[in-house]
């Protein structure tokens, strides 16, 4: 549980680093993060991928976080990447 956190934490920073270029916060983070890894999961599952290891869950978490952030952004019609 507390690895999948830290997973999260990192994603959730990464995706932030992308789109904004700070992070949001410790708790924006983790959440981003591990929202963005079950839409990850989803993604990775429905094109065949399989994530190996931490390093593997942390590309997947990332992507999906992205993924969330692009969404979000598209909703919001913030769109501005840096």
């Amino acid at each position: 549980m507390l690895w999948s956190l830290f997973i999260g934490l990192v994603a959730g920073w990464l995706a932030g680093q992308f789109f904004k270029g700070s992070g949001f916060g410790l708790l924006g983070n983790i959440v981003v993060g591990v929202v963005g890894a079950f839409i990850g999961g989803i993604l990775f599952n429905l094109l065949g991928i399989n994530a190996y290891g931490t390093i593997g869950s942390i590309i997947m978490s990332t992507i999906g976080s992205v993924v969330l952030l692009w969404i979000v952004g598209a909703l919001t019609g913030n769109r501005t990447r840096t």
